[in-house]
């Protein structure tokens, strides 16, 4: 039995258990520091996952499947408990907030959706799960200053509303680039290279709600033309 076809496999459940971690964590805790933590450790797998499968000529059917029920759990559920967790403490448990927690059902149909379209092999249609994650991840920290200037009532409905927004667009068809490794010039990936510049910039000086202003650069980005190789 080859033990390299269980690699990409294993590194998917590292992904998978991440996003559980990051849940109980943030449960037990109360503090959703470590569960953006384990949100972005799970990215991280994530990445990988997919890269040593083709690196190592062992991608399956079942390592596909299973990366979206990864997903579904740390870039679907994970997420949207940090954000129900200051929603709920910012409106004293209002049954409003729960409504945050249609990301991981429309997070669940854009991964089905990806899952059976070979019109993305290269590039993605509808923003991918992992970055409506780290979208939200800032969100979440960002709870106290937006409510403090705009009252905790409007905070609920922005956020319900951009819930909506980024569901909507998960299972659009808008055109968005990857970072899949390819071959071309630098010309012809200079979207990714803008995006990393700014994500940096942004972490650095906001902090986690930089995950959040790299993700809305890279919306924009994306509604920009691709250079030819």
């Amino acid at each position: 039995m080859s033990i390299k076809r269980h690699i990409p496999n294993a590194i998917t459940c590292a992904n998978l258990l991440s996003g559980v971690l990051g849940i109980v964590l943030s449960f037990q805790t109360q503090d959703i520091t470590l569960g953006a933590r384990c949100i972005v450790l799970a990215a991280v797998f994530d990445f990988f996952d997919g890269l040593v499968a083709r690196l190592l000529g062992v991608t399956s059917a079942i390592g596909k499947d299973l990366d979206s029920l990864a997903d579904v759990v740390s870039f679907g559920v994970a997420p949207s408990i940090l954000v129900y967790q200051g929603l709920s403490q910012l409106t004293g448990g209002s049954p409003w907030a729960y409504g945050i927690f249609i990301l991981p059902a429309f997070a669940a149909l854009r991964l089905a959706k990806f899952n059976n379209d070979t019109r993305q092999a290269t590039s993605f249609l509808g923003l991918p799960v992992p970055s409506s994650a780290l979208f939200w991840i800032g969100c979440a920290f960002a709870i106290p200053s937006i409510s403090f200037t705009i009252g905790s009532q409007l905070t609920l409905i922005t956020y319900l509303v951009l819930a909506v927004i980024l569901s909507a667009l998960m299972v659009s068809d808008f055109p968005m680039f990857s970072f899949k490794l390819k071959k071309a010039p630098l010309k012809a990936l200079w979207r990714q290279i803008v995006l990393v510049v700014i994500a940096l910039v942004a972490v650095v000086f906001e902090g986690w709600f930089g995950c959040t202003l790299t993700i809305i650069a890279y919306i924009f980005l994306s509604l920009l033309p691709a250079r030819e190789a």
